[in-house]
């Protein structure tokens, strides 16, 4: 039961980190906010790798050829749905971003059912078919709208992270399944590296403005930076106990914290239908996390 927990407080982090990636989108824009995450984050996933290693004298993860494989293939993954996210929170809202953000579920069970064989339980393909119709109401434009960028970006994030989040958990049992909080961090270390350096070198060649003005924003993204490998480290390690599916049903939590933030921060507010619409989707992810 501790990877329910554990995903737990990982959604109240990532939504502190969200909402100050949020803040830095018109200096640094979606690729320099993304890249706060994961360069800022690194060095307190350092001391967290540390502090594991210490905690498991004598363990030595094994790197494979397929960690290899699953560590990059969920850090590209996450480094576009991340952007996406945010372009998605910026079009429509920080809280209906985040809610969007939850058709991860679907497409993570369906990737560990199909790819890798991960067995559900029918409640969870119920909350599943739930969460998916809330998400249908939700991406649905109000009545004479004709911007549905924000849905979009918001659905392309979902799937994004169900790939990432398959990805890591594959990774985290190549490392080490003996190990699963060491496992889970070390992978943290590893793709945070790998998107570090690739986010930097990419920016560097196309896009200096941006990548000067996430460095320049270290107050902020020290901050989110923290938040953001605290929250990755709870993730990883949950997702080395527990298939992709109820792990990523947990992060409903995000959509009132997210709702609460976008109120008091960035001055938003909801349509019924939407809050509507948000509860049904609540209500499928944690019949999802129940089955």
């Amino acid at each position: 039961m501790l990877w329910i927990f554990l995903s737990a407080g990982a959604a109240g982090f990532q939504v502190a980190r969200n909402s100050l990636q949020r803040g830095l989108l018109p200096a640094a824009g979606p690729w320099g906010a993304t890249l706060v995450r994961f360069l800022f984050g690194l060095p307190f996933t350092l001391v967290a790798i540390a502090v594991a290693f210490a905690l498991t004298p004598g363990a030595a993860p094994h790197v494979s050829t397929r960690f290899w494989i699953a560590a990059l293939a969920g850090a590209a993954a996450q480094v576009g749905a991340t952007a996406s996210l945010l372009v998605s929170m910026r079009r429509s809202s920080f809280a209906l971003g985040t809610c969007f953000q939850q058709s991860s579920l679907p497409m993570s069970a369906l990737i560990g059912l199909i790819g890798f064989g991960d067995k559900l339980h029918p409640m969870t393909w119920a909350g599943i078919a739930l969460a998916t119709t809330g998400l249908m109401v939700l991406s649905w434009p109000r009545q004479g709208a004709k911007d549905w960028s924000g849905a979009w970006f918001g659905l392309a994030s979902g799937c994004g992270f169900g790939i990432a989040t398959n990805g890591f958990r594959q990774a985290g049992l190549a490392l080490d399944g003996a190990h699963p909080v060491l496992a889970g961090i070390v992978t943290v270390g590893v793709v945070q590296a790998v998107q570090s350096v690739g986010l930097v070198a990419y920016l560097a060649m196309r896009d200096r403005a941006s990548l000067v003005a996430a460095l320049k924003s270290w107050r902020e993204s020290i901050y989110a930076g923290l938040f953001g490998s605290t929250a990755s480290a709870m993730w990883f390690v949950a997702l080395a106990m527990a298939p992709a599916g109820p792990v990523r049903a947990i992060n409903v939590l995000e959509i009132p914290f997210a709702s609460l933030a976008g109120r008091r921060i960035f001055k938003e507010r909801m349509t019924l239908r939407q809050r509507i619409a948000a509860c049904v989707t609540a209500g499928g992810v944690i019949m999802s996390a129940m089955g």
